[in-house]
């Protein structure tokens, strides 16, 4: 008798494990580098063609203001941690830096791999290379091909003599690194892995490393687009998101998997001098399209990056929001699909109810803009105030392009927003900058 009631509690097990397995979607996240907010048809680029990705926010939703950060490395700890920048101590994670994530905070790899998911990683880090436990194979991928930093952390834009190795796993394995072949290398990575996930949920992060500068593309991509080899690059990801979706439908699994592509930051513009050498030219960057700033500002042009997500049963086709949405957002909404209870300490919300249509307002009601660890504005509902040089209020609802600062006539809003940047402030001190 308790031999058999072990072996209905074993198949009783089994069966719950599969059900949850089947229920729990699959992943796949794309994270462009230094893609501005007007490079894509589907956020009104005139000149970059991007049939896929115009295709994907045509089956799937598209979020209209949706932030991350001004620069690489708080980008990735937004979406990684699910953490604002001035709440994580990262540190130095470039060329010669010993920095990392810390081992007491949950990535988001680590998160789903307690409910099941096999993890894979493709493309640039950024988060820590100086010892294996901070690559993404210490911090809860299974695997990774791809760089441990930026593409141009090299000579002649920097001075340094440390190669630039692509990894597998936490070995590097090939030194030099044709740079033109990356975004067709990491996309064939991405589709390995989803071609060889035989059984359990996977969750597939392709970091491209392109556009940031220097850019580079495989030749089959050159003289294509009308926006020059800037456009290039772009109609390369484009292919590689077109390649992804389509071994997500001949492996079948297109159905029950989440597909999101969105950037780390705006456009790389008004470039430092060393980055103008080597073949870059000023204008090898893409376009906020209609919004004011750059990459390294706060200014929405900076923060404000494009997003799209395709949800098969849960998110309707062809749906456009205003609705406030962050890199902090991922996090959380995709550890709740998997049913992983967020840590403490999650700046994050869980998103689904909006893209699904159920609740027609985002749980995100504010935004706290970083600069590094600074913080430099907050925006809560239409109302954005930045605090850099002076007061700048804007609403964001009337004027996206931040052309008329009404701070002066609108003093108790300014009032309030500066109170919010304060009680955020006081609810935890913020650690040294870092990169």
């Amino acid at each position: 008798m308790a031999a058999m009631a072990r072996a209905i509690w074993i198949l009783a097990s089994g069966l719950a494990a599969a059900t949850l397995a089947q229920a729990s979607p699959n992943i796949v996240l794309l994270f462009a580098d230094d893609l501005g907010y007007g490079d894509l048809g589907a956020f009104g680029s005139p000149t970059i063609r991007t049939p896929n990705l115009d295709r994907l926010a045509a089956e799937g939703l598209r979020m209209t203001s949706f932030y991350s950060a001004p620069s690489c490395v708080p980008a990735r700890t937004q979406l990684l941690l699910g953490r604002y920048p001035s709440r994580t101590r990262v540190g130095r994670t470039s060329v010669g830096g010993d920095g990392g994530m810390p081992s007491d905070l949950t990535t988001l790899a680590q998160g789903l791999k307690t409910a099941g998911y096999r993890t894979a990683m493709a493309g640039k880090w950024h988060l820590g290379y100086a010892k294996p436990e901070l690559l993404p194979v210490g911090k809860g991928f299974d695997s990774w091909f791809g760089l441990p930093y930026s593409n141009d952390m090299i000579r002649p834009w920097v001075q340094t003599d440390e190669p630039l190795w692509l990894y597998r796993g936490a070995e590097p394995v090939e030194h030099p690194v044709d740079q033109d072949q990356l975004t067709m290398r990491y996309t064939e990575e991405v589709a390995r892995v989803i071609h060889e996930a035989s059984s359990g949920p996977f969750f597939a992060y392709l970091a491209y490393s392109m556009p940031h500068l220097p850019l580079r593309t495989a030749g089959r991509f050159r003289g294509r687009s009308r926006a020059g080899l800037y456009g290039d690059v772009i109609e390369a990801i484009d292919w590689s998101v077109g390649a992804i979706l389509e071994q997500l439908e001949r492996d079948g699994k297109a159905d029950e998997t989440i597909v999101i592509f969105t950037s780390d930051n705006g456009p790389w513009l008004n470039l430092p001098d060393r980055m103008l050498s080597g073949g870059v030219e000023p204008w090898h960057a893409g376009s906020p399209g209609p919004l004011r700033g750059a990459k390294h500002t706060t200014y929405e042009g900076g923060v404000r990056v494009p997003f799209i997500v395709r949800w098969p049963g849960t998110v309707p086709a062809g749906v456009v929001t205003a609705e406030m949405g962050a890199t902090l957002d991922i996090y959380a909404t995709l550890l709740t699909a998997a049913g992983v209870a967020l840590p403490e300490g999650c700046d994050g919300h869980d998103l689904a109810g909006l893209w699904s249509g159920r609740t027609g307002q985002s749980p995100r009601r504010e935004f706290l803009y970083h600069r590094g660890t600074s913080v430099q504005g907050v925006r809560v509902g239409p109302w954005k105030l930045r605090t850099v040089d002076g007061d700048e209020l804007f609403q964001l609802d009337l004027d996206p392009s931040e052309r008329y600062n009404v701070a002066a006539d609108n003093p108790q809003i300014v009032a309030e927003l500066r109170r919010r940047i304060e009680q955020f402030h006081a609810a935890g001190a913020s650690p040294p900058p870092q990169e």
